[in-house]
């Protein structure tokens, strides 16, 4: 039996070690030791980790690389990287959008991100942002899945052409409905926005990402809402709900009752961690917040939780190179999330969870599934979070997209080892 390609000697997230993986059509059709088999292309991993591609579920593709256009955010608040946005409004085009949008699609396959769910404004007359990412998703749909969320930036109600224009970017193709509820101007306003935003999107039959308690009022509870739009409209796991950093601020009381009914409608939960630890708590003294969702009571409760980027250097977050281990990694700090387990969470955060959320079909590492692989510089999950691993060889669909050599510092030490690798210096970590 013949192959496309032969992966060779690779470690598994779920613990299999020495492991090869044959690719034929652009599918995977063996997974097994020793594989007997010859290949057009082989690659040795030896010894380091294979995983499904990572996916970001949470980004703002329409503004990625515009930090300092037209001036930076001085303050670093969340506010001011909205009265940004709105300065840069009039400003954007089609094309600068689009090439923006497209060089950063360049980095993610380097960093062996391969979907990626974004977020575009819709309150622009212009829909400049729509037109551009349907050009990209278009561009780039033969090595990149790309979904796109109708964003009403100002407030699905606060904004007077809010409404129109999400309709409009729903019928020139866009996937998902999305909100920002806490933006209106009351709370029941808020929730009216929820409900409106849900009907929309059962009416369509798509799925729905609301922006949701992006603050730190422990009484903005627009999620309560949604939750029950969910179970209501039959929505369930077409539901998600972004950010969620008020329950930072909620008492235990009520995050008591909130989490059990998050879980009953089925929903998924985004957290964003670089973004949000940087953006909340901003009008705090001592102690300060560091507004990020209650990840652990959420987990426990067998919700399904997905980390996003959600920014990548704009208006809101200066720093960013589309490494969803750099996600994984801080989402770790701030949730206070060191266990063994927890770290390999949430590497599962940023690929296996991820890809559930976003609803991709045939991905994983068995039998069936697209060809689709990162090959790390680590022997596991856990080193791969620790290092943020470089990726050194990225394939969708069997197809090699990507090679990076593996890093080596020469030393001149006397005495000592004339090399040093950095990936060879973690301990055997106990197999999951």
């Amino acid at each position: 039996m013949t192959f496309d390609l032969i992966m060779r000697n690779a470690n598994l997230p779920d613990g299999r070690t020495g492991i090869d993986i044959g690719c034929r059509d652009g599918r995977i059709v063996a997974v097994e030791l020793r594989l007997a088999a010859e290949a057009g292309r082989e690659i040795d991993a030896t010894g380091r980790l294979v995983s499904p591609p990572f996916v970001d579920i949470h980004f703002h593709l329409d503004a990625t690389l515009s930090v300092g256009q037209p001036r930076f955010n001085r303050s670093g608040t969340l506010l001011e990287g909205i009265a940004l946005w709105g300065e840069q409004r009039p400003l954007r085009t089609v094309e600068a959008v689009a090439e923006r949008a497209l060089r950063y699609c360049d980095l993610a396959v380097a960093q062996g991100l391969l979907a990626i769910r974004t977020h575009v404004d819709v309150c622009d007359k212009r829909l400049v942002g729509v037109e551009a990412l349907l050009e990209v998703r278009e561009k780039v749909k033969d090595y990149l899945d790309l979904q796109i969320v109708a964003f009403p930036q100002d407030g699905y109600f606060c904004s007077p052409i809010a409404a129109a224009n999400l309709e409009r970017a729903l019928d020139r193709g866009v996937d998902i409905v999305g909100g920002i509820p806490h933006f209106e101007r009351t709370m029941e306003e808020g929730n009216r926005s929820v409900v409106a935003l849900c009907e929309i999107a059962a009416a369509r039959g798509l799925r729905v990402d609301i922006h949701c308690d992006e603050t730190d009022d422990p009484l903005s509870r627009h999620v309560e809402t949604l939750a029950a739009e969910a179970v209501r409209l039959g929505l369930r796991d077409r539901v998600s709900g972004s950010h969620l950093t008020s329950m930072h601020s909620m008492d235990n009381y009520y995050a008591s009752k909130l989490i059990p009914l998050i879980a009953e409608s089925g929903m998924h939960c985004i957290p964003n961690p670089l973004a949000n630890i940087n953006l909340q708590g901003r009008s705090d003294t001592y102690p300060k917040r560091r507004g990020l969702m209650r990840i652990p009571e959420l987990r426990a409760k067998g919700v399904n939780i997905a980390l996003g980027q959600d920014s990548c250097m704009d208006p809101w977050y200066v720093f960013g190179n589309a490494d969803m281990l750099d996600v994984a990694h801080m989402a770790t700090h701030a949730a206070h999330m060191i266990s063994l387990d927890e770290i390999r969470f949430c590497f599962e955060a940023v690929t296996t969870n991820a890809a559930r959320a976003f609803g991709l079909e045939e991905y994983g590492l068995t039998p069936g599934c697209h060809a689709d692989f990162v090959l790390l510089d680590a022997r596991d999950p856990i080193e791969a979070v620790r290092l943020r691993a470089d990726r050194l060889a990225v394939v969708r669909r069997g197809r090699v997209l990507a090679q990076t050599p593996a890093r080596e510092t020469v030393l001149d030490l006397p005495g000592r080892a004339p090399a040093v690798s950095i990936a060879g210096y973690g301990p055997t970590w106990p197999a999951p």
